[in-house]
């Protein structure tokens, strides 16, 4: 969350328990992924709190180091793979999950790569206002092209799934995201998982709706 440790804290407690909601939603292990995606952005804005603390307490200054890289870690090296992994799961029909594989394969170089950049690259977290600003020296082709390559991993999966409402999420992350460019480009990292509720809720929502299919689709066999 991207305006104080406070806010951070109470989104990652709001966000555990949709999480939990969305956990229970699960019928079957191909789920597990998608439902977990709520629980994932609570451990994410968790450690931005922990990160708000280190950047503005001396008492927890050693957290800093930490704190940065795990929250990197997850916004940059998790979401590119799990994102279009987790649809890929959900998928049924045949032609539509050999789209979505390339894309985990997509979304698999793109955490590859930034992994790589966020260990080889120096990395520097400072606050800026009412914002935590991400300084990563990574190479110039990144910033150019990177933050399109991240959105196809992350945002073209869900148009492509034939599960219902899933493009809607999709039109969350994306208005999310470009919100987020025109209004905070600067702190796009940081200010992006603002929207983490919102697109966990959208989860949620799906999560339900697929429950419920199921639920149709099971009562004949019983009857």
């Amino acid at each position: 969350m991207c305006f104080s440790a406070s806010a951070s804290f109470g989104a990652g407690i709001v966000l555990s328990v949709i999480g939990v909601t969305s956990i229970k939603k699960v019928q079957e292990p191909s789920q597990i992924f998608f439902a977990s995606i709520p629980l994932i952005f609570a451990v994410q804005q968790i450690t931005e709190g922990f990160l708000w603390l280190a950047l503005s307490n001396p008492n927890y200054a050693s957290l800093q180091w930490s704190t940065t890289y795990i929250f990197l870690f997850f916004a940059q090296v998790v979401w590119p793979f799990w994102v279009p992994y987790a649809i890929f799961r959900l998928e049924k029909e045949e032609r539509r999950k050999k789209i979505e594989k390339i894309l985990v394969g997509i979304g698999v170089l793109v955490s590859l790569y930034l992994g790589y950049c966020l260990l080889s690259c120096d990395v520097e977290a400072i606050i800026e206002g009412q914002h935590i600003s991400y300084k990563q020296d990574f190479p110039s082709g990144i910033s150019r092209y990177g933050g399109l390559i991240y959105i196809v991993a992350t945002v073209v999966p869900h148009f492509l799934s034939s599960i219902k409402k899933m493009w809607t999420l999709g039109l969350v992350i994306l208005i999310s995201y470009l919100i987020t460019i025109i209004f905070y480009k600067d702190y796009i990292v940081s200010v992006w998982c603002f929207f983490a509720t919102v697109i966990s809720i959208a989860v949620v929502v799906i999560m339900f709706d697929m429950k419920k299919s199921n639920s149709m689709v099971l009562k004949p066999e019983h009857q």
